[in-house]
């Protein structure tokens, strides 16, 4: 994907579309998607793309399925508001501690949370130090080695500090994952 193309269906694309502010496009959203853009992310899956790329592709169809829904912001060292609906890949350390903090001004009624993440931040206890302060749950897709348990066990704990749910999920189904978290 091309960093300048904006998604259809992206907060982006909406705002064109219907000559608003990104601000004001915003306002029609449901879900704020936070994605890991660490440098663990170039990590390839079993389709032979990285699991960013596969998040990419992923995320363009599920803004696309609900169009100005989602919100898409991206972490690693930086934490960055991506209206194209496609997040920057930084490389580098994972601050989802960052990341939460940025998104939580969103917490607001019958907002969803969605973190698609390998469940390798930097500082595990503060991170879920920041999730015990959301309102609204958080729900976690992880989308890293399903043999590495300590991870897993991470992301399990990020969801249920926040009452949220934890899935685990191939790249190829990151989209069908979080429709399910915002339709049960």
């Amino acid at each position: 994907m091309n960093r300048n193309e904006i998604i259809t269906g992206s907060i982006g694309y909406i705002a064109q579309k219907n000559n608003q502010s990104i601000a004001e496009s915003f306002l029609n959203c449901d879900c704020i998607v936070l994605i890991d853009v660490s440098g663990s992310m170039q990590n390839v899956d079993k389709s032979g793309k990285s699991r960013y790329d596969r998040a990419c592709e992923s995320l363009a169809n599920l803004q696309n399925i609900l169009p100005g829904k989602i919100a898409v912001v991206s972490f690693s060292d930086k934490v960055r508001f991506e209206p194209s609906g496609i997040p920057f890949f930084e490389g580098g350390t994972t601050d989802l501690t960052a990341g939460l903090r940025f998104i939580k001004i969103g917490d607001v009624q019958d907002m969803s949370f969605v973190v698609i993440s390998d469940g390798q931040p930097d500082d595990r206890s503060s991170a879920l130090a920041v999730a015990k302060t959301f309102k609204n749950k958080i729900d976690v897709i992880f989308v890293g080695d399903e043999t590495d348990l300590d991870s897993i066990k991470f992301m399990n704990e990020l969801a249920k500090v926040s009452g949220g749910k934890q899935i685990t999920a191939d790249c190829e189904k990151i989209s069908e994952k979080v429709q399910y978290l915002l339709t049960s």
